[in-house]
């Protein structure tokens, strides 16, 4: 895992990222962590990160290395007037599931995912992180989640904890809210049976017709993004075959 930390401070740290992030950052008083993404106008992801409660008012954000030049570049864009600094910090990110070291924070998308703490390098606990993503459905940076392509609902952001429909306006909020309102999504990302492995990105075929595309893989399962009018039955990926039941909830 490698992540980068950006720090916004200054007196209109938390309006400022208010209206630009998914999520509620009034949270952070109760909560000290917040899952956000940040989307372009048209209400696609650019960038997934945990925003943390500093001391004096200062905000963390706790990114995936390779989005932090370009997050960087668009917080600076969005600046403008408001009373903010924003740099990239060298500070350590450790995580794990066993107990969770003094100061460490959960993780706030799933009770599996365990503690985040910062600061401190600690060594790895042997958690299998891809199983345990496979087997909740968490997507990861760089892999089920593309940047100008993923929609977060699509996503299952709101089954995360990652955006608040009720904290008013931020960048990409009115697609989103649309996508919300839908009855149904008929796209997604999805834990699938599969037997065999396909490389990361194949497509799935589903009666001949493309159904989606496999990603991380682990202990015969599989994140796969569906469209979910033609997943049903058995599909293929590059040799490996996949199975969902349509109507059920991702694990």
């Amino acid at each position: 895992m490698t992540r980068a930390i950006i720090e916004v401070s200054g007196q209109d740290a938390t309006k400022f990222l208010q209206g630009l992030v998914t999520n509620d950052l009034r949270k952070l008083e109760r909560d000290g962590i917040v899952y956000a993404a940040f989307l372009t106008p048209q209400g696609k992801y650019l960038a997934d990160f945990f925003l943390v409660a500093r001391p004096d008012g200062v905000i963390w954000l706790d990114v995936a290395a390779p989005l932090a030049a370009e997050l960087l570049r668009r917080l600076a864009v969005f600046r403008l007037r408001a009373q903010v600094s924003i740099a990239q910090l060298d500070h350590p990110v450790s995580r794990g599931t066993g107990p969770a070291p003094a100061g460490a924070l959960p993780d706030p998308r799933h009770p599996a995912l365990g503690w985040r703490l910062y600061g401190q390098a600690l060594p790895d606990d042997g958690t299998d992180w891809d199983a345990l993503r496979v087997a909740h459905c968490i997507p990861e940076s760089g892999i089920e989640l593309q940047p100008n392509e993923t929609f977060i609902l699509e996503a299952g952001f709101d089954r995360l904890h990652g955006v608040d429909f009720r904290k008013g306006c931020y960048v990409g909020q009115e697609v989103t809210a649309r996508m919300q309102h839908k009855t149904s999504l008929r796209k997604g990302l999805v834990t699938v049976a599969i037997e065999g492995r396909a490389p990361v990105g194949a497509e799935i075929m589903a009666e001949g017709k493309p159904a989606g595309h496999v990603f991380t893989q682990a202990d015969g399962k599989a994140i796969a993004y569906l469209r979910f009018d033609r997943a049903a039955g058995e599909m293929q990926a590059e040799g490996a075959r996949l199975f969902w039941l349509a109507n059920t909830e991702p694990a």
